[in-house]
């Protein structure tokens, strides 16, 4: 597990994305709970940050793809490919991906 954000720098209902060996990678604060997904769109490599964060669903921001950032499922159409989803830690204030 890597420590890639402080919970305070990410409030309820918004995302930051984060680079970890490589990965591309967007945390997603959804009601105080953190959850992490690929930040690139499954259907045409869109970077999701960009996209809006709607509850738990992270709206991509070219073709409107909706994908739950708890799972990584892709929900709506054009997507129809799940995004790869990352564990998610918290330990002294800081978020941990592994």
């Amino acid at each position: 597990m890597r420590s890639v954000a402080n919970v305070a720098d990410i409030a309820p209902g918004t995302t930051r994305r984060v680079v970890v060996d490589g990965q591309e990678i967007l945390i997603c604060n959804v009601d105080g709970n953190f959850f992490a997904i690929e930040d690139v769109c499954s259907h045409d490599g869109a970077p999701l940050d960009q996209g809006k964060l709607d509850g738990k669903c992270i709206v991509c921001p070219r073709h409107g793809a909706t994908f739950d950032v708890r799972t990584g499922e892709a929900l709506t159409l054009p997507a129809v490919i799940p995004l790869s989803t990352y564990a998610v830690e918290l330990k002294d204030g800081e978020i941990l991906v592994g």
